[in-house]
């Protein structure tokens, strides 16, 4: 089991790690998420039966964990900057230049609805929207159009900011 569960953590920490930084406030809650992460996905391990992908199950957990968190932390939360999210037309890891554009970006996510930040997180996971869908339950299409909506939101939020690409 420990070779299984090293195996699900080396393919999945840094997507693990992106998400709960979108749900956390500072490092130390990042760190405190992430570990709390790692022990569902441990306890969990001996009760998966393979009936979606690893990677699937992982985001699951992952998503419940940190909206969990997020919801027992109440309302009193600032905006996150999620320093590790790529985007189209930004590189995967902010310079100094750019840094002003990860900003905006993270703040206009941070603005969304639950629902729809758990499925941009995704999206910017690279996750096909096949995979979104096993994880959230919608279907397919459901997620193409949300995500269609949800990428007119951000695009809206940049603009109404004065974001420049």
């Amino acid at each position: 089991m420990e070779e299984r569960f090293t195996g699900i953590l080396n393919n999945n920490k840094d997507a693990i790690y992106r998400i709960c930084k979108a749900y956390a406030t500072d490092e130390e809650q990042v760190k405190d998420l992430f570990q709390e992460v790692l022990l569902n996905i441990w306890r969990s391990l001996p009760g998966f039966k393979e009936l979606s992908a690893v990677n699937t199950w992982v985001y699951r957990i992952t998503l419940n964990v940190c909206m969990r968190a997020k919801h027992n932390a109440g309302r009193d939360h600032k905006p996150v900057h999620l320093d590790s999210i790529a985007w189209d037309y930004l590189p995967a890891t902010p310079d100094d230049g750019s840094r002003h554009r990860y900003n905006e970006l993270y703040t206009c996510i941070y603005r969304l609805n639950e629902a729809d930040k758990l499925l941009v997180l995704l999206f910017l996971e690279d996750l096909p929207y096949k995979d979104i869908a096993a994880v959230t339950g919608l279907s397919e299409n459901h997620v193409a159009v949300k995500l269609k909506r949800i990428k007119a939101k951000l695009f809206n939020c940049l603009n109404e900011n004065g974001y420049d690409r």
